[in-house]
């Protein structure tokens, strides 16, 4: 089974959705599950874990909703306030719902580098454990400092790197962000998703092989058990096709065992994110 462990889904609204760029106008425009279904029957993809982008808990609904309604959709990354002192209460309440499988703070928008080694987000993510969620990493580089401090404290709660720590293709810098790399891949409980690096390369003109030394390391450090295949679409759209991430992927790890390259493809995310397949 083939899962993109990393897409999106909105109806697009210019000020929730600022975010989105001049250079990336060319996705100004509402995703729905019937767009991606067509994609992945072209792709080969069986399912989907569907990952939050605004930071509401109406957000959270929303793509509960479209998980009940598409059942390709196999998991859900949602959003609550974990600094909230109400955050229990919301974490039992959204732990009925099987489909909810983990949450994501858009920590690389924030000012401050150690938001996530706060007391109130602590907290939060403390409590995640008993209800048995998984937490989506979201950062840039400088922000990896925070997150081995982060994943050191938590050594049983499950984490994942979105992207790679969106390592700085575009700029070619490369020795400080695979130094933090090594250094929280050595913690088991965290995993890695193989997403989200042609758009901090170049838009037109970015290629496999600058790609390369990003994916290596993260092989070489992750391993093949612990790195997911992800798509980051629709975003990955201002930079290429499905099929040329996807491709980027699985040439990368055509040379592994089939056993691996089934598990960097699918079998890790069923086991990350407890998928019924």
């Amino acid at each position: 089974m083939v899962i993109d462990a990393h897409q999106h889904f909105w109806n697009y609204d210019a000020n929730r959705h600022a975010w989105i760029s001049d250079d990336m106008s060319g996705i100004r425009r509402s995703f729905t599950p019937i767009d991606l279904m067509e994609v992945y029957a072209q792709n080969g993809i069986d399912g989907c874990v569907a990952v939050q982008v605004d930071q509401t808990l109406g957000e959270t609904d929303f793509l509960l909703e479209l998980a009940r309604e598409y059942p390709f959709i196999k998991g859900i990354v949602g959003w609550a306030d974990l600094r909230s002192n109400a955050i229990d209460r919301v974490l039992e309440k959204y732990s009925e719902n099987k489909k909810l499988k983990g949450f994501r703070h858009i920590v690389q928008g924030e000012p401050d580098p150690n938001f996530m080694i706060r007391p109130q987000f602590l907290k939060g993510i403390a409590a995640l454990k008993a209800f048995g969620f998984t937490y989506d990493i979201l950062v840039f580089p400088h922000q990896l400092g925070a997150t081995l401090e982060l994943v050191k404290r938590f050594p049983n709660q499950k984490f994942v790197i979105d992207h790679l720590a969106k390592p700085y293709v575009r700029d070619g810098f490369f020795e400080g962000w695979a130094v933090m790399m090594r250094e929280i891949s050595k913690y088991e409980h965290v995993y890695c998703k193989l997403s989200g690096l042609i758009t901090e390369a170049d838009y037109q003109s970015w290629t496999p092989a600058q790609m390369t030394p990003y994916m290596d390391l993260v092989l070489n450090s992750f391993g093949t058990k612990r790195l997911l295949f992800g798509s980051d679409w629709p975003v990955c759209l201002v930079a290429g096709s499905y099929g040329q991430v996807k491709s980027l992927v699985t040439n990368f790890i055509a040379t592994l065992s089939i056993a691996e390259q089934d598990a960097i493809m699918g079998k890790n995310a069923v086991e990350f994110y407890n998928l019924n397949p």
